[in-house]
């Protein structure tokens, strides 16, 4: 019997066919390299390893896209009826939730699954992804709380847990404790880019830009690397400190540069430029051809139906490129979802509460409907955390709806969000900015009504 590095038996497995799945779980937990090519040497090497096209349905299941998810849905098909291990059906009926929409139910299996089998990384780590997908803080940090006491620094992974765990504590408010679990495990592996990303998110989140370029920088070599997976969101990160600082011409660089130099048609690469283009538009920056660009490569990806987080972004793309039958096409798929899934899969549930009022709030913006932006958008805030990312990347609604009250003349609006937001960033220069405007605008203590 063949046993992966934290001791899980691996049935079906040779040597040569288990050596290549550790090298793809070690891939997975470093985004790094290429994961699906060594399962497909595994597969070859040994095809009724079960594991193997296990993992791969999970990789697939992640990338948040239509036709991957296609392929995750097909894999579990064809394992359904194969004679498994329970870990194995564990892993498949956790697969065949999130396949099916149904993204909570999913993240619950793998808590329990973790909960009996704790030292099974891959498990923690597909749970850890669909708690970040769903936004769900709280969730993101205690899977793996509960796990660590099981787990020891002579376990191999012990520090890719350790950078999970940091995610949930700054996710969490736990600021001070997230960074340290961060750069613990960054001193046991350099190279474990959602550590970096978990204590890069501390930065952001105290407003701390400076800092936070000086430790991008520093750290660049550890998670630019071409064959980074998660390179993108990391440079996305750096841009947004160059924002916060009013370096407009640096944060755009970094989008030609580096964002877009390969023209990613991944659906997270996509996001991420989505949302830098969106901020810098908030910031009055001219953008030239890049909306265009970015829209074509949305439209394989935005059905209104696998991941709307992702539909959202797209949206934003649409919007910029001028395209507004795109925008319509997308929210007629979005409604139509909700008739053909009355009270179905989750994932229609986010469409009806959060999707829609926030493609509607940011069209309003973009038409230049000021008031209808600042009501959409501000009444999405609290279920915003519904659904997609990190605070960070919701932050966009704020700074949209700010923008639109402020444009559109809702200054009491744009001046209690802004001290709203300078209560948790007092030295942010974007939000003395907003109440600086706000206060321009309208006057303090006599503002629009």
């Amino acid at each position: 019997m063949m046993y992966d590095q934290q001791g899980n038996r691996l049935p079906g497995a040779n040597s040569e066919a288990a050596s290549c799945y550790i090298q793809a779980v070690e891939a997975f937990n470093l985004y790094t390299g290429d994961p699906v090519a060594l399962l497909d040497k595994a597969v070859q090497a040994a095809p009724e390893f079960t594991m193997a096209h296990i993992l791969k349905a999970h990789l697939f299941a992640v990338a948040t896209e239509p036709d991957a998810m296609e392929v995750a849905r097909n894999t579990v098909r064809q394992l359904k009826d194969k004679r498994v291990s329970e870990q194995e059906a564990s892993h498949l009926a956790a697969l065949e939730l999130v396949s099916a929409g149904q993204w909570t139910k999913a993240a619950i299996a793998l808590e329990h699954h973790n909960m009996r089998y704790p030292l099974d990384l891959v498990a923690l780590q597909s749970g850890h992804l669909l708690d970040f997908y769903r936004a769900s803080a709280r969730s993101l940090r205690d899977r793996i709380a509960r796990v660590l006491p099981k787990w020891s620094e002579n376990i191999p992974g012990y520090s890719i847990l350790l950078g999970m765990h940091a995610f949930g504590l700054e996710e969490t408010g736990d600021y001070s404790k997230a960074e340290d679990v961060g750069r613990r495990a960054l001193a046991s592996q350099p190279l474990d880019c959602w550590a970096h990303h978990a204590v890069t998110h501390v930065m952001e989140m105290q407003g701390r830009p400076t800092e936070g370029l000086a430790w991008a920088t520093e750290r660049e070599p550890y998670w630019a690397a071409e064959n980074n997976f998660f390179k993108v969101h990391n440079w996305w990160h750096r841009a947004l400190f160059h924002l916060e600082l009013g370096q407009h011409s640096e944060a755009l660089a970094i989008y030609d540069e580096a964002i877009r130099r390969g023209e990613s048609t991944v659906a997270l690469d996509l996001v991420d430029a989505s949302a830098l283009l969106w901020r810098l538009h908030l910031s009055q920056v001219d953008l030239g051809p890049r909306w265009q660009e970015l829209a074509k490569c949305w439209q394989e990806h935005a059905d209104g139906r696998t991941y709307t987080f992702n539909d959202w972004h797209a949206a934003m793309a649409y919007l910029g490129a001028g395209h507004t039958q795109a925008v319509d096409r997308l929210l007629a798929t979005m409604q139509e979802t909700l008739v053909e899934e009355p009270g179905g899969s989750e994932m229609s549930e986010w469409t009806q509460r959060t999707a829609l009022p926030l493609v509607r709030g940011f069209t309003a913006f973009w038409r230049g409907d000021y008031w209808a932006a600042v009501e959409q958008l501000f009444s999405a805030r609290p279920i915003a955390n519904t659904f997609g990312g990190s605070h960070a990347q919701r932050d966009i609604i704020d700074l949209t709806l700010i923008e639109a009250a402020l444009r559109g003349g809702v200054t009491h609006v744009a001046e209690a969000l802004s001290h709203e937001r300078l209560a948790l960033k007092p030295h942010s220069p974007v939000n003395r900015s907003f109440l600086a405007r706000s206060q321009e605008v309208g006057g303090t203590g006599n503002h629009a009504a």
